[in-house]
């Protein structure tokens, strides 16, 4: 075999970033493979003008074309469910190996695709579909294969942190930043799956199958986004020690998987909280390795296109080679996957940050800290500001409660005349 050929489908922001570097960097990756690794036809509904000359006469407007016999790898890059799924499966059933980046589809239904493509002896690389060009797939199921995977801990949305960052750094409001990371291209003109913890979610669904050996879907992963953090609750974190990020967390709890995404309160001291801008970093604590941590942009053409690239590359070896599915594609041969019973975030315990909006009258505290301790849950801290007539914020920080009482006791004040608008909550990661 002289070569090996790639059909590509979606030519959008991280497709042309492909064509890009097999196009620029065909030298290299020959040089590190021993062959050519060749795109040989490229279908999408429209093509960026960057790489519009370089794909002219391999263009075609069938994605049957992609499943002839001199296609070895097809690359799909369109996101979404139903048709990129169709497609897939269609392609593992003609013996192609695929790669993807589409981390909605495989949070959905990875589990299908991924025994699909084991009957059919091909592989499927999926490296790009979490935090971008981070290496993180490989590390967890190669580099830290030998260890028990403790716990990720993770930001992995660009857009999320971006905002968080630029309202700590400007003083501005999350409105003016989210308009401004959508001018600047960091956050999409309906970012819903970004800031509501979506996205998020559908990474940490994947992570999380692949550390511990299970079937985590979207589903599962109790999420929460940021789009009521305010400069308020910023300015109290910094006083109290802490940056807020969106952190998305999974670990094993008496052989039960605890898996989330939600604002969190992170320690000043912590790698993640110095982790700022559209930056990415996952920190996985292992029984052998401790911690290592993975920095990078999460988002973006070529970063994300690397990992694609990445991905074709070792296919591509294992096709020279014959040596399909030569690491599994769970990370855990199918018959060690299991469907474990997901932890309800009801039963955790935790500190908390608690933003009241009160009304400013004697007594008022009181209610609230007498409802708090009915319930078992005990004050660390408290500031009011602006004493005065009308509404003010009460901040009240607690000792760890289980969040089934922090949730019956928010319910009860909730009730109280003395209480305005929505009250936030923030977990507070203090281990």
């Amino acid at each position: 075999m002289k070569e090996v050929n790639v059909g590509l489908l979606g030519v959008g922001t991280v497709g042309s970033g492909v064509v890009k570097i097999l196009n620029d960097n065909a030298e290299i990756i020959k040089k590190r493979l021993g062959f050519d690794l060749k795109l040989k036809r490229v279908c999408s509904k429209s093509v960026d003008d960057d790489v519009k000359e370089i794909v002219k006469d391999i263009f075609t407007d069938s994605y049957e074309d992609l499943f002839k016999d001199d296609i070895d790898i097809v690359v799909e890059l369109v996101g979404g469910y139903d048709f990129p799924k169709e497609f897939i499966l269609k392609a593992i059933e003609h013996g192609k190996s695929v790669v993807t980046a589409n981390k909605a589809l495989l949070a959905r239904y990875g589990f299908e695709i991924f025994s699909k493509a084991f009957d059919k002896k091909v592989d499927v690389g999926y490296e790009a579909s979490v935090a971008g060009g981070i290496p993180i797939i490989k590390a967890v199921k190669e580099s830290l294969s030998a260890n028990n995977i403790q716990y990720i801990k993770a930001i992995v949305n660009g857009t999320c942190n971006y905002i968080l960052t630029e309202m700590e750094k400007s003083q501005a409001d999350f409105e003016s930043v989210l308009k401004d990371a959508q001018e600047k291209g960091f956050a999409e003109a309906d970012p819903t799956f970004d800031i509501d913890g979506i996205d998020s979610a559908h990474k940490m669904a994947i992570l999380s199958s692949i550390s511990f050996g299970d079937n985590v879907v979207e589903s599962d992963v109790f999420t929460e986004g940021i789009r009521d953090i305010t400069l308020l609750d910023i300015k109290f974190a910094s006083e109290f020690g802490y940056k807020i990020k969106l952190l998305g967390m999974t670990r094993l709890i008496d052989n039960k998987i605890d898996v989330r995404v939600h604002p969190t309160m992170v320690r000043k001291s912590d790698v993640l909280a110095n982790t700022d801008g559209e930056y990415n970093a996952i920190k996985v604590k292992c029984d052998m390795d401790d911690d290592t941590v993975y920095v990078g942009k999460g988002a973006g053409s070529l970063p994300t296109a690397s990992a694609v690239v990445a991905d074709l590359m070792d296919i591509a070896r294992n096709i020279r080679h014959d040596s399909h599915l030569r690491t599994p594609l769970m990370s855990f041969p199918f018959n060690y996957v299991k469907k474990r019973e997901i932890v309800d975030v009801n039963e955790l315990e935790m500190d908390y940050y608690i933003r009241f909006s009160v009304e400013d009258s004697v007594g008022v505290l009181s209610k609230i800290s007498g409802i708090l301790g009915d319930n078992n849950i005990s004050i660390k801290s408290v500031v009011q500001l602006n004493k005065g007539e009308g509404w003010v914020p009460l901040i009240v920080v607690t000792h760890k409660a289980k969040e089934k009482n922090m949730q019956n006791a928010l319910k009860a004040i909730h009730k109280l005349d003395v209480i305005k608008d929505k009250t936030l909550l923030i977990r507070i990661d203090d281990e």
